[in-house]
């Protein structure tokens, strides 16, 4: 069964970063057999990742195509963020920080300052709101963000790169930090939901000059 979980999740990954790079086009079906000679694994972990994939949005079951890559939409794109703010907020405030886990969220924050506008600053935001959330108890609430930001990575794709806009959301990183090293849990809740607000505006607009 571990075998089983680590091929699947092997599989989704190199499904993701295919999709990423663009070997995997929006609209284009993905061919099972392809993939199975090209990662040399059985059709079953691959149906197992891609049905995983479908739950959160990325990819879609089309009949008698088979899975497709999910178009992006400034609807999608609305409700996605909506809700990742909505539910990102509830995490936070259900969570506690210690010293230690404030100093982390000080020291991945310095650390996303140092790597600026690069290609990873992405995954650097994405690392540090699982910092924020990590000590939320409910299991299902953070797995739902989870899925919810696995599909977001796809409509962010080259957000970093835009450097005024990269310092913006460090600006805010930098208050929520604040706020929870002063104890101000609200305060930290409200800018977190702004932050995310902000990157919606964004990429509504990169939508929309598409």
């Amino acid at each position: 069964m571990t075998q089983s979980l680590v091929l699947r999740d092997s599989v989704k990954d190199y499904l993701l970063g295919q999709i990423q790079k663009g070997e995997l086009p929006i609209g284009k079906t993905i061919n099972l057999a392809k993939l199975s000679r090209e990662i040399g694994v059985s059709v079953t972990p691959i149906r197992e990742a891609l049905s995983q994939l479908e739950h959160a949005r990325v990819i879609k079951a089309v009949p008698k195509r088979g899975f497709l890559v999910t178009r992006l939409s400034k609807e999608e794109a609305r409700d996605l963020y909506e809700m990742t703010a909505q539910l990102e907020m509830m995490a936070l405030e259900a969570s506690s920080f210690s010293k230690m886990d404030l100093n982390t969220l000080r020291t991945h924050h310095k650390k996303m300052e140092i790597a600026g506008n690069s290609k990873d600053a992405i995954s650097h935001r994405f690392e540090f709101h699982g910092l924020l959330v990590q000590n939320c108890k409910n299991k299902v609430l953070l797995q739902i963000l989870e899925d919810l930001k696995m599909r977001l990575l796809f409509y962010e794709r080259g957000l970093g790169e835009d450097s005024s806009f990269h310092s913006l959301l460090n600006n805010q990183n930098e208050a929520i930090v604040q706020a929870l090293e002063e104890d101000n849990l609200p305060a930290a809740a409200l800018i977190l939901k702004m932050s995310w607000m902000a990157v919606l505006e964004y990429v509504e607009s990169r939508l929309d000059r598409k």
